[in-house]
């Protein structure tokens, strides 16, 4: 469900609410069907730069409104809310659905999955709408997929912002890839049986 803003962002720093896109790994965001190849890295910025589509904007092919879209994330994070500012005349995406850290996903495989969660969406020109996670599923979240199927008519889907609400772990993933835990003890650590003049006893 869509809620609106609770209060004047003149009075609350709504920037560091939805400051994820700090943590968006760029070099690996992606997206399916975009008419401009990379468009899709110009939809993530500050909350006071959402409405400046001057950056440019994610855009379906012409005759087919679907996307999807990977965001990755440099450290784990926790997902409570996501806003989309899409475009005007129809071109605003009307549904949206999320999977989490699954790599690789295709419009077959999004069809066919099922999503963590869906929400219907409204054209939010001005920025206003946000939609709340269900936010004990967005925890621990290395990769999101977002999914558009659809939207209110327009021959494009088009999308001028994408924002996400939440926190980031300390923890780096690249960090968290590198940590090796000793399983196995160091034998020079502990002295043999042989050694200590032990042995198991004949029960025969």
């Amino acid at each position: 469900m869509a809620c609106m803003h609770d209060h004047s962002c003149e009075d609350h720093d709504c920037s560091s609410d939805w400051s994820l896109y700090k943590h968006i790994d760029l070099s690996k965001v992606s997206a399916l069907n975009e008419a401009v190849p990379g468009s899709v890295k110009s939809v993530f910025k500050a909350w006071e730069h959402r409405l400046n589509s001057s950056e440019g904007q994610l855009e379906s092919n012409e005759g087919d409104p679907e996307l999807i879209v990977f965001i990755s994330f440099t450290s784990d994070v926790k997902i409570k809310g996501i806003s989309i500012v899409g475009g005007a005349d129809g071109t605003s995406p009307s549904k949206m659905r999320a999977f989490i850290n699954r790599d690789g996903i295709d419009f077959s495989d999004a069809q066919s999955m099922q999503p963590i969660q869906e929400w219907d969406l409204a054209e939010n020109l001005q920025g206003v709408l946000e939609y709340q996670t269900r936010y004990s599923r967005f925890q621990g979240v290395g990769n999101l997929t977002l999914h558009f199927p659809e939207n209110f008519g327009g021959d494009t889907t088009q999308i001028h912002y994408i924002g996400l609400k939440g926190e980031a772990t300390q923890l780096k993933r690249d960090a968290v890839a590198n940590i090796v835990y000793e399983l196995i003890p160091n034998p020079s650590d502990h002295k043999t049986r042989a050694e200590s003049g032990g042995e198991f006893a004949n029960l025969e």
